[in-house]
């Protein structure tokens, strides 16, 4: 029910491969005194950093305590646009966005319409629940997200870092690592020593 795309553990997180994940305060939001504060998460990092693996994980340690999160993404805003257009908005935003304690939110760029569609969902979560946001974005650059809307991004970023915890990660593309040790291993299938032709 949640719509978790892929389950994740913290377990199974990196730490030791990424920069600005402090385990400890991991474990400490894990415990999902976030959620009870009605407090956001914010990830920041490249793509293939674990941004999302880590919402997952912590989204999944607050279900398992029967609290309910869901994770979405665009679909959620496509989901509200057609409620806007059949005129059951605020029915859908009660019944379908805020019936989760935890909202994760997985980055994805807006169009206007979107931008004003995900001010909607944090200003409705402001201090009524908690919301896990990924982005490849410094706070700097969100206006991008929401199509250069300043005014819109200004009173997302206002609402979503009133009660706050940022994670900056660094390092190198966990992706791009899995390639590179893939094509070392292919490499190797094919390393042979040519064998000496004796002389006759």
């Amino acid at each position: 029910m949640a719509g978790f795309p892929t389950i994740k553990t913290l377990d199974a997180f990196g730490f030791d491969f990424t920069v600005g994940v402090n385990r400890i305060q991991i474990e400490e939001l894990s415990t999902m005194e976030f959620v009870k504060k009605k407090e956001n998460i914010i990830l920041l990092g490249q793509s293939g950093l674990g941004k999302t693996h880590l919402a997952i994980a912590i989204a999944y340690q607050v279900v398992q305590h029967r609290i309910k999160a869901r994770f979405t993404a665009a679909d959620l805003i496509m989901q509200m646009s057609q409620a806007k257009k059949e005129r059951r908005y605020d029915a859908f935003i009660r019944q379908a966005v805020m019936a989760s304690a935890l909202l994760v939110i997985n980055y994805f760029p807006m169009s206007k319409e979107d931008a004003h569609h995900f001010f909607q969902v944090v200003s409705r979560y402001y201090e009524r629940g908690s919301v896990i946001v990924t982005s490849n974005l410094v706070f700097s650059q969100w206006s991008g997200i929401f199509a250069n809307d300043k005014v819109v991004t200004t009173a997302i970023l206002d609402r979503l870092l009133h009660h706050y915890h940022v994670i900056n990660i660094l390092g190198d593309s966990y992706r791009l690592k899995e390639k590179k040790e893939e094509a070392m291993n292919d490499s190797d299938l094919y390393t042979f020593e040519p064998k000496k032709r004796k002389n006759k």
